[in-house]
């Protein structure tokens, strides 16, 4: 639900000027601290390049301030200052202790002499240097400077505050996101029991927020040490009075439904997970008398600022690539060859896969994509479940190729793994999920597949090429200029920054070329704007729903991850069992159970001190462990009841679509009805019961040790 449409000022509604607005100008500064950062490295190269002396000894960093004369005299008398420091009395206080090594023997002329010439000589050498340096400030240097210093100051300060600019994206896009009903919840509301139940249980966690976050200020005032970042603990405040005011309201004056009212039973449904896991995380921590527990633990995310800050720049990419017409072009080119949409869908995913590695979260990519994907495959003759099935499967592929972030992540916490490993294998598992989703598609193909001829469909393709040659000429010339001009490579450390940038360009250059083409934008993309301003603004209105619901989730798994350690539950299991069979059983069960209620970071964070040893003291492959990990996460992902994924999906195709989908094949066979649950969950329990066991039945039964030959070696 949205709120009602009020007055616009200047063609934009209050919520973009409070919400929209403000979350674009912290996207954009994001984007031009990282880019500022690469710039200025850049500048203090040419910098010396240009202003650098090597015959005179000057480098530039000796010209960026205005340099300051030396105190010394270089033209000091040597010997008045001996006969002046030789008839100078010995300096003493009469206390014993100074006599303590016996008396001072008096300075020997000759010694004090090289002491000072020596003195005079650096002095000399400063006044030289000053010199020099002053001979150099000329006014192209004092300009230039001026400009490499504002970059300096620019990213210095983005650096010193990204956890502020963090806080304050997500303290925005969370009011925008309560205010118009867009949390993440198991169905979105609908009645207006629904959207009463959600305003009830979101003040109750704001509640809990906000006893929290006072408890834990307070806490460390007492502590007698100065609070560092005072400014995070006022504005993590400000956000729960905010949200318990806006809840606390629609509690006392219920919003209505023009649906009628819906009943209690699917109300509880609709609760956003993120109240959920605040009142537990907030009642457990009460019990055990830690009132600042949630509190803390929601504080991990400044901990990690980079991380969730390029997941907004992620989502934001996405939703810029939805108002452009690339994947229409794109699409034309295979269309030619009249594929199934079933082998479509499979080449789609292949390259969703490189995609997903990029943002190393496959929720990210559902959020950033997910609606591109299910167009495209309704657009390919798919139906609306197998579209489904294959949105929420979109991002599942890829979390495990280069250079995804979350594997640089387990590889950065677990030193018995490296990312060069987890990369190589990491392949391996790409082919045999992505495998098993194209076999399961086909065999259960309701038409005959069919190719057209390559004499065909290969002119064709060639003719749908040419509308994208501008748009490939663009991306690689971004890349181009950032890896030469800026010697900054695409990789996933700066991919964050980069793609964005790139398809805010792209996008620009669409909407100037295609201007008033209506005809170029299908039906199914009808939520594309006409005109550059107009389409970064739906754009950006997009993301700011997507950061709130996403990075709210996330940060409460945070507190569920401390209630699990704190609860100490992993104790109660045994550290070592009977045998490795029965040890993976074990982990692959609970990494699932992760996979459905945690944030893969936080998740990566909790089982690197807790289940890990538990793998490893069972003679389980270090390697071997984290790719099940990843596996099983994703199928955490898909499980119900949460189903984040799904979740994910139901919020980017829509209510509506997806009631069609139901309702369309409620008169079918089981399978049919709820295809778009079984197949991403056959696929991807399949990979998981082969990563989790197969290694082992290799390593057991000797016969299959030739298997071993199939795989290279793992780089180290």
């Amino acid at each position: 639900m949205t709120p009602a449409e009020s007055r616009k000022l200047l063609g934009r509604s209050p919520l973009e000027w409070l919400s929209s607005l403000p979350v674009f100008i912290l996207l954009l500064l994001t984007l031009i601290i990282g880019t500022g950062e690469m710039v200025h490295g850049q500048l203090l190269k040419f910098g010396e390049s240009m202003f650098g002396d090597p015959k005179a000894q000057v480098q530039y960093f000796m010209l960026r301030a205005e340099p300051s004369r030396p105190e010394c005299n270089p033209k000091l008398d040597i010997e008045a200052e001996i006969q002046r420091q030789g008839s100078k009395p010995a300096a003493g206080s009469g206390d014993d202790i100074d006599d303590l090594f016996g008396d001072e023997p008096a300075t020997d002329p000759a010694v004090l002499r090289r002491s000072l010439e020596q003195s005079q000589a650096i002095c000399a050498a400063k006044h030289d240097l000053y010199n020099r340096v002053v001979a150099h400030q000329t006014p192209q240097v004092k300009l230039y400077r001026t400009v490499e210093t504002s970059f300096f100051m620019l990213f210095h300060f983005g650096t010193e505050n990204r956890s502020l600019i963090l806080l304050l994206m997500v303290a925005i896009a969370a009011v925008s996101t309560t205010l118009s009903f867009h949390h993440i919840g198991i169905r979105p509301g609908h009645y207006s029991k629904d959207y009463l139940l959600q305003s009830v249980a979101q003040t109750i966690s704001s509640g809990l927020l906000l006893f929290s976050s006072i408890r834990y200020y307070q806490i460390l005032l007492d502590s007698g040490v100065p609070v560092e970042h005072p400014l995070l603990h006022y504005i993590w405040m400000a956000l729960f009075v905010i949200l318990l005011v806006i809840n606390l309201k629609r509690v006392i004056m219920p919003v209505k439904s023009p649906h009628g009212d819906g009943t209690w039973g699917t109300a509880i449904l609709s609760i956003p997970l993120y109240a959920q896991m605040a009142t537990v995380a907030g009642v457990y921590f009460l019990i055990k008398n830690h009132h600042a527990g949630l509190a803390i633990y929601i504080n991990q995310l400044m901990e990690l600022p980079s991380i969730f800050m390029n997941l907004g720049l992620f989502i934001w990419a996405g939703m810029l690539l939805k108002q452009s017409r690339i994947i229409d072009l794109l699409m034309d080119i295979l269309r030619p060859w009249s594929l199934s949409p079933q082998l479509l869908t499979y080449i789609i995913l292949l390259g969703a896969s490189v995609a997903t590695a990029y943002t190393g979260a496959s929720g990210v990519f559902v959020i950033a994509a997910g609606g591109i994907i299910y167009h495209e495959v309704r657009a390919s003759g798919g139906s609306r479940q197998f579209a489904l099935a294959a949105t929420a499967m979109s991002g599942s592929l890829g979390v495990v190729l280069r250079p995804c972030l979350l594997v640089v992540f387990i590889a950065a916490l677990n030193k018995q793994v490296t990312t060069s490993a987890l990369y190589h294998w990491g392949f391996y598992v790409f082919l045999l999920t992505s495998t098993l989703f194209f076999l399961a598609s086909q065999m259960l193909r309701t038409q005959r597949a069919s190719i057209e001829s390559p004499a065909v469909a290969i002119p064709a393709m060639l003719r749908h090429m040419v509308p994208t040659l501008p748009y490939i000429a663009l991306t690689v010339a971004v890349i181009a200029i950032y890896e030469y001009a800026l010697d900054t490579k695409l990789n996933e450390i700066t991919a964050p920054t980069i793609m964005p940038v790139i398809l805010l360009i792209v996008l620009v250059f669409d909407k100037l070329v295609n201007k008033g083409k209506t005809a170029l934008t299908p039906d199914y993309a009808s939520h594309r704007q006409e005109g550059v301003e107009r389409s970064i603004r739906y754009a950006t209105n997009e993301t700011v729903g997507h950061i709130g619901a996403l990075l709210s989730l996330m940060t409460l798994s945070l507190a569920m991850g401390g209630v699990i350690e704190r609860s100490e539950v992993m104790d109660n299991f045994p550290k070592v069992f009977e045998n490795h069979w029965t040890a993976m059983t074990f982990l692959v069960v609970t990494k699932v159970v992760l996979g459905m209620i945690m944030d893969p970071f936080g998740a990566v964070v909790l089982v690197s001190g807790t289940l890990a040893p538990i793998a490893y003291a069972n003679n389980i492959d270090p390697m071997h462990f984290w790719m099940m990990v990843l596996v099983a996460f994703e199928l955490g992902y898909l499980l119900p009841p949460v189903a984040i994924n799904q979740l994910l999906t139901r919020q980017v195709i829509g209510e509506e679509e997806v009631g069609q989908a139901d309702s369309e094949v409620r008169h079918l066979g089981f399978y049919r009805r709820y295809e778009r649950w079984i197949l991403p969950l056959a696929v991807m329990a399949v990979g998981l019961v082969i990563v989790s066991y197969g290694p082992l039945l290799v390593h057991d039964i000797p016969e299959l040790a030739f298997i071993r030959d199939w795989f290279p070696s793992a780089p180290q």
